[in-house]
């Protein structure tokens, strides 16, 4: 029995029949086609069964749609669709899956629709054991009774040279999946060979953000490797099937996928390249070979099956090899020894073995070790010890510390990349942020410039969205400034640097609720605060005051009791030509200085640049109230000469902004701190910053910045509880 299946969008009173070359299905006589049937849970899934005795004739037929007045439209012009019979279809029912009406697939796609009972697996004798696991693909999905690639590969190992294959392969496998199941469905057999076929399909790869497309690159090669070491470890030789097109793949996948297959070539393993045969030149699959977006038909199957070299499953060149794979994997390789000390290469890992026996600490250039063992270029301790380097890069010819009675072993980035080791959060080919568990994460620096990471890079921020909120130190240097990262609602809210080519260890040392998270909000009157807030690193985006002009105190209190609304109110804006700036004629002591565009004319034109003041203007003030919502307290800073009274009319429509919230008024002007004596939580430096003069004199705005700092710890504020708001709320 056949089970003929399509996908058709009908109209009311319209339906889908089937015609085709032999009797059962009309002989193309368009007035003895099949009807299709489909009920409201399946639609518009149009299915018929039809008896067709025999085996080996092929038969074509084409899909009809019958119009409401009972005339008849072909699906298309052209080639006709076509199976070959099947002797087994007279037990069993082979469903035909022709996907969409009016869309014609070269070649055709069916399966059982019940699993067929097959003989249990006879022990081994002559022949070797293969055992295929992989994802849908190598299961043989979408080609014709799933005799795909891994199929014709059994079938002719078991002719040529009486070997067993099996085929454990799983729809939807990744790289995570199959090492959680390769203990279960892999080991038992106790394989001599294991071929493992996987994709970066089903990574996501297809489909994730441009920024992820790294991350899952590097764990799907990771979890690879992790593959090849459990293969070696029960004895097996492992295979690794290449990777293969995708029908959404743009170029840029094109290169990211030969990026991959390059490196897999260098692994020391065979690979059946795929990637070849199937590839368009631009990661799609090539004309004809395609049965839908991630999968070959089964001319491709048949083309990714005639690329294996049989060969390499002749006795000959395995007999013995999986026995030696296994002993030479797990012997460590001794590459240095003076004194106590040893260094050695464990092959299961690709990693460092660094032993000190003596009573002394050593110290060992990284050069002492041959350039044939360091397989990577990034090395890394497992557990993060204060005692010796936490990380290396063997390329800057580092020296390690070896601490008496002390084993330390480091393993190549790749390693901790590998699903088993930590979760890949983001990684660009520069910057990696890798979860170890809910409580630990690794940033590291491959380059060989300082890394700034921060609320401001989106990607990053919000990739660190899934780790538990709280407060994570550098486990090592936790003094150290910009060592600390607050991970909060929206993701990352606080600035971590990053030394060059150097890894951080980060661990979780407190909640949210165990430190205040304190926001610097400057309340102008010019972009001194601003500048010097630059200068420390302080500085996240602009709120704002930071770049206008507020010579008059009352004006800024009254802009914050309206909420902003009429800051940017194109009504009260107007152009100076002779001071260059745009002035506000409801709140006069308000200008500003910043807006104008080089080639832009406002006496002619001030539509744009009220427009992008709009823009800017809003999300300035979405960021002022957001960061009043969202930190724990606030130090507002005001320069400029300022009155007691404008100052407690000032705290009181703070206080009701705030509605609760704790927070500070610093003002930094040339007036006696007297004016302001005895007004709570104000506080008061005789002082003039000077922003001209900034831009003019480095050394002054270095100096100024020294102060401010110091004004800053002075209220307790450091890079350990500094508040960042996120550019975009």
């Amino acid at each position: 029995m056949y089970r003929f299946q399509v996908t058709a969008h009908t109209q009311l009173g319209e339906s889908i029949a089937i015609v085709g070359s032999v009797s059962q299905l009309g002989q193309w006589d368009v007035s003895k086609s099949l009807p299709l049937y489909t009920d409201t849970h399946t639609y518009p899934l149009w299915w018929v069964e039809v008896d067709l005795p025999g085996d080996g004739q092929k038969v074509e037929y084409k899909y009809l749609k019958k119009k409401k007045d009972g005339t008849f439209e072909w699906e298309c012009l052209g080639d006709n669709r076509w199976i070959i019979l099947d002797a087994s279809a007279e037990k069993y029912t082979i469903v035909v899956e022709d996907l969409q009406f009016g869309k014609v697939n070269p070649y055709p796609y069916g399966y059982w629709e019940k699993p067929i009972p097959t003989p249990p697996i006879p022990p081994k004798e002559n022949g070797k054991r293969i055992v295929v696991i992989g994802s849908s693909v190598a299961l043989g999905c979408s080609a014709w009774l799933l005799r795909g690639w891994a199929q014709l590969l059994k079938e002719t190992l078991e002719e040529k040279y009486g070997h067993q294959l099996i085929n454990v392969s799983e729809i939807g496998a990744n790289v995570t999946t199959t090492i959680k199941r390769f203990p279960q469905v892999v080991t038992p057999y106790n394989p001599d060979v294991v071929i493992i076929s996987l994709s970066l399909g089903n990574e996501g790869f297809a489909y994730c953000p441009p920024h992820q497309r790294r991350a899952l690159q590097q764990r799907f090669e990771s979890g690879l490797q992790e593959l090849i070491r459990m293969t070696r470890e029960i004895g097996a030789i492992p295979i690794l099937g290449s990777l293969y097109p995708h029908s959404h793949y743009t170029p840029e996948h094109n290169w990211l996928l030969y990026d991959s297959h390059d490196r897999m070539l260098s692994w020391g393993v065979p690979v059946l390249d795929w990637l070849t045969v199937l590839n368009d030149g631009h990661g799609r699959f090539a004309p004809g070979l395609e049965f839908d977006a991630a999968h070959p038909n089964s001319e491709g199957h048949r083309r990714m099956f005639s690329v294996i070299d049989i060969t390499l499953f002749s006795p000959e060149r395995l007999t013995g090899t999986a026995a030696e794979t296994k002993k030479k994997s797990a012997s460590p390789v001794k590459l240095y020894s003076r004194q106590g000390l040893t260094v050695s290469y464990n092959p299961t890992y690709g990693s460092l073995l660094f032993s000190n026996t003596s009573n002394l600490p050593f110290t060992i250039n990284v050069n002492v070790i041959p350039s044939q063992w360091l397989q990577s270029h990034f090395y890394l301790l497992k557990q993060p010890c204060k005692l010796a380097c936490f990380s290396f890069t063997p390329k800057d010819n580092p020296t390690l510390n070896i601490p008496p009675s002390t084993r330390l072993e480091y393993f190549p980035l790749s390693f901790f990349f590998s699903p088993t080791q930590t979760q890949v959060l983001f990684y660009d080919g520069n910057l990696a942020i890798l979860q170890r568990d809910s409580k630990s994460v690794y940033l590291i620096n491959l380059s060989p410039h300082e890394y700034n990471v921060h609320p401001m890079w989106q990607e990053v921020s919000d990739s660190l969205k899934s780790l538990p909120q709280g407060f994570y130190e550098d486990s090592l240097n936790p003094d150290t400034p910009f060592r600390t990262m607050i991970i909060g609602q929206y993701g990352l809210e606080s600035r971590v640097k990053v030394p060059p080519r150097q890894a951080l260890f980060f661990t979780h040392t407190c909640s949210l609720s165990e430190r205040k998270r304190i926001a610097i909000l400057p309340l102008g009157d010019r972009c001194a605060v601003r500048m010097l807030l630059h200068k420390m690193e302080y500085d996240g985006p602009a709120y704002p005051f930071d770049l206008t002009r507020t010579t008059n105190l009352s004006d800024v209190a009254h802009i914050i009791e309206t909420g902003f609304d009429d800051m940017w109110n194109p009504a009260y804006l107007h152009y100076n030509p002779e001071h260059g700036r745009i002035y506000h004629t409801k709140w006069t002591g308000l200008s500003f200085a910043h807006e104008v565009e080089e080639g832009e004319n406002p006496l002619e034109n001030m539509y744009p640049i009220l427009q992008r003041m709009r823009k800017r203007y809003q999300a300035r003030a979405k960021r002022f109230w957001f960061t009043i919502q969202n930190s724990d307290e606030i130090l507002f800073i005001r320069t400029g000469y300022a009155t007691r009274g404008q100052v407690e009319d000032l705290m009181a429509k703070l206080k009701s902004k705030c509605q609760g919230k704790p927070f500070r008024l610093l003002i930094l002007s040339e007036q006696s701190s007297q004016e302001f004596a005895g007004l709570e939580n104000v506080f008061h430096e005789n002082r003039y910053f000077n922003p001209d003069h900034m831009y003019n004199n480095l050394d002054y705005w270095l100096q100024c910045t020294e102060i401010m700092r110091q004004i800053l710890n002075s209220f307790g504020i450091s890079t350990k509880n500094l508040f960042w708001c996120p550019p975009n709320i």
